[in-house]
């Protein structure tokens, strides 16, 4: 059984193991889950970086030369949720906007959640009140049962299952992180038998399901470990890993080894901005068949880890890591809100003063999204743009017009061309940013300052081709 590299001991980031008992959320009961699980982390087998490979851009597919533009429904179709009962509203102007593990315990912690443009709570704590989340018109998905009520539309497996138990079957002894050895015989993995027992624990409902996973399906597992945890045990998904402000994740056998690097990566190649979209892309990738089930993003706020040397986020790199997860698929955002270290310690950081910058644009950032939501679930356009530049971006048909997300993919930013088939001459909307370009012969030019940068485009005028369908 292979040991981890010293770096990647120890340090992880800080959140709470979910289990089936009451749970209050305290910095300290956190704080010794983490530690726990850091040691449980360090046990469990690591492949070699190839097992696993930077999966292609699958958000925006690459054109076809001879094809014509084509339109691809957003993972799972836009009435996806329309299949659980209660469920999350799949009406178009609603996108999924969460907190992770948060406390409701009055009418005024919803209050200030919702005007921060929060629309769900993944996870609460046991002394939460659903009736004030349920008044205030907001979801929840958590692993609570005993409080559940009409707001809960889903039910939270568990979190990072894939790090502390592993890939495998072995026997779960019932114990979480720091309750003892997690699998019998000591050693093991277990992870795939952890879920399918807390799945029996939850009630038989239609309530959706929802899993989050972490480095073990993202860089330390084979795809076909990694696969059976995202197909098998729910109906949304998603994967963390902070790219901004974990100091382990550059290393070869974390961020290395999802990006193809034998070694180490650069800071220019590692805490930046797209690799928030590329972690979505990989979640994607493994999803079968292809699109069948919404992946969701993680975007930390604040500084996530104990260690008060290392990074904490900054309000413009959460924008540029929410749109690079959002250009790259992602059909919902859950913000990690929890502070360890740093300036300001706190389990709500959206609530704080001390990070009223961070609320500030995560509020505006959260709004944009909502109002864009017709555009993010409509369907994408397939093979009809291109550009010459460092940048990722999609293309969506909604309301009858086109439009291009665009984020910069390279740390100092620069110029980019856009090539848009079906076009000719047109004004490009710059969307909430009061100005607008020229097209000319179909190609559009503007510049990303820098690895933050993110541009919205819409293209006035109708495509002078028709967009089908994908069969």
């Amino acid at each position: 059984m292979t040991q981890p590299p010293p770096q990647d001991r120890g340090s992880t980031r800080r959140r709470a193991t979910l289990r089936r008992r009451p749970l209050v959320i305290t910095a300290a009961a956190i704080l010794a889950a983490s530690a726990a699980t850091g040691a449980l982390i360090a046990t469990q087998d690591r492949p070699a970086p190839s097992a696993q490979t930077r999966p292609a851009p699958s958000a925006q597919t690459e054109p076809d030369p001879g094809g014509q533009p084509r339109l691809r429904a957003v993972d799972g179709g836009q009435e996806y949720y329309a299949r659980f009962e209660p469920s999350l509203p799949s009406d178009p102007d609603f996108f999924p906007i969460g907190v992770y593990f948060e406390s409701v315990l009055e009418p005024g912690d919803a209050e200030l959640d919702k005007a921060a443009g929060l629309n769900l709570y993944v996870e609460l704590t046991s002394n939460s009140r659903p009736e004030v989340i349920h008044a205030a018109g907001m979801h929840a998905i958590h692993s609570q049962v005993s409080i559940a009520g009409p707001e809960t539309v889903g039910w939270l497996l568990s979190d990072e299952t894939d790090m502390w138990a592993g890939a495998g079957d072995a026997d779960w002894s019932g114990n979480h992180p720091g309750e003892g050895e997690v699998c019998l015989p000591q050693g093991a993995r277990c992870g795939y038998t952890v879920l399918e027992r807390l799945g029996e624990q939850l009630p038989n409902d239609q309530r959706l399901r929802y899993m989050n996973y972490g480095k073990g399906v993202l860089f330390w597992q084979t795809r076909e470990e990694a696969a059976r945890f995202v197909n098998q045990f729910q109906d949304v998904v998603s994967a963390d890993a902070y790219w901004y402000t974990d100091a382990n994740v550059c290393s070869p056998t974390e961020g290395g080894a999802l990006l193809g690097a034998p070694s180490t990566l650069p800071d220019s190649e590692c805490h930046r901005a797209a690799n928030y979209g590329l972690t979505v892309d990989h979640v994607r990738s493994l999803v079968r068949p292809a699109g069948a089930k919404p992946v969701w993003a993680f975007v930390e706020l604040g500084h996530p880890f104990s260690e008060d040397d290392w990074p904490t986020i900054t309000p413009e790199q959460v924008r540029a890591a929410v749109w690079s997860s959002l250009i790259h698929g992602a059909r919902g955002i859950v913000y990690f809100n929890h502070s360890f270290g740093g300036p300001c310690a706190t389990q709500h950081v959206l609530r704080e003063d001390c990070y009223a910058d961070t609320r500030e644009t995560v509020t505006r950032l959260n709004n944009q999204i909502t109002r864009l939501a017709p555009v993010l679930n409509a369907p994408f356009v397939d093979d009809m743009t291109t550009a010459d530049g460092s940048v990722d971006f999609m293309t969506k048909y909604a309301d009858e017009s086109v439009y291009v997300f665009a984020a910069a993919t390279d740390q100092s930013g620069g110029e980019a061309t856009f090539s848009v088939r079906c076009f000719d001459d047109t004004q490009v909307t710059v969307v909430d940013e009061s100005r607008s370009l020229d097209m000319v012969d179909g190609r559009f030019t503007d510049d990303f300052v820098n690895g933050e940068a993110v541009h919205l485009y819409r293209l006035e005028g109708q495509p002078s081709c028709p967009l089908s369908a994908q069969q």
